[in-house]
């Protein structure tokens, strides 16, 4: 009578048919032995990097650097204040100048992001530079102040089109596209945070051009260290309660999709 080997161990292995009526070996003192069903159930493994939800966008204070990059943006203001009020134009330029470079250089060593790192030494030196040609220290603040006048007429100019651009910025942000622009209660609530947005733009103008004229360099410094992230934070606050209010409306189950 033929004996199926297949079927006996041998030197303490057993040998298991495969497909193709080739044997493979599993090992009973080691204790591994060939994959099964459970095991191509369960899937391949996670790649490291891939806990976060892609859909989980860095907020905007991430973006900014956190408050650490906050405190950070404020430093070059305070020292170009400082040195003009000590040793002139000069030494004001040269010491915003020279602590910007050393905030870029501290968030490289840190591994964080190079934008606001590259962009804060751009901003300065921009700035720094206007100073410089003009001979006067409150033309460091110029881009800033007219910056202001700009997204004020900018922003007011959006709600006035029925397309409020907090709510453009947000729905672009979040990649949900622009179809909220058809809902009316949607398209109200940014109108709203859209128009607060404007006034704190044009606040900001207003303030900062007045100091501007008066010449009073070490108060357009504190105007616009106290007028800068403070208020923006509040208008930051009034976007998400608009996006919070505008799904509480009637009909908002339909316009945001559901996850399955």
């Amino acid at each position: 009578m033929a004996i199926d080997e297949t079927q006996q161990p041998l030197d303490g292995r057993w040998t298991v048919p495969d497909h193709h009526g080739r044997g493979a070996g599993t090992d009973l003192h080691d204790g591994r032995g060939p994959a099964t069903d459970l095991d191509d159930a369960a899937g391949p493994e996670p790649r490291r990097g891939a806990e976060r939800d892609p859909s989980q966008r860095p907020t905007a204070l991430e973006q900014a650097g956190g408050v650490r990059g906050i405190v950070y943006s404020s430093l070059p203001v305070i020292a170009f204040v400082i040195g003009n009020s000590l040793g002139g134009l000069r030494t004001a330029i040269i010491a915003a100048l020279a602590l910007s470079v050393v905030i870029a250089a501290e968030r490289l060593l840190r591994k964080e992001s190079v934008m606001p790192a590259v962009g804060g030494v751009f901003g300065v030196a921009i700035a720094a530079g206007i100073s410089w040609w003009t001979g006067s220290a409150k033309d460091y603040f110029l881009i800033g102040i007219w910056s202001n006048l700009a997204l004020a007429v900018v922003f007011a100019l959006s709600v006035l089109a029925r397309r409020p651009l907090a709510g453009v910025l947000w729905y672009s942000m979040t990649g949900k596209g622009m179809a909220w622009r058809e809902d009316r209660r949607t398209r109200r609530c940014f109108g709203i945070a859209t128009i607060l947005l404007t006034v704190i733009f044009a606040a900001r103008f207003a303030v900062q051009q007045y100091l501007y004229v008066a010449d009073e360099v070490g108060s357009l410094g504190t105007a616009k260290i106290l007028m800068g992230y403070p208020l923006l934070a509040v208008g930051a606050l009034a976007v998400a309660w608009a996006a919070r209010a505008s799904r509480r409306g009637p009909g908002a189950d339909e316009r945001t999709p559901r996850r399955p």
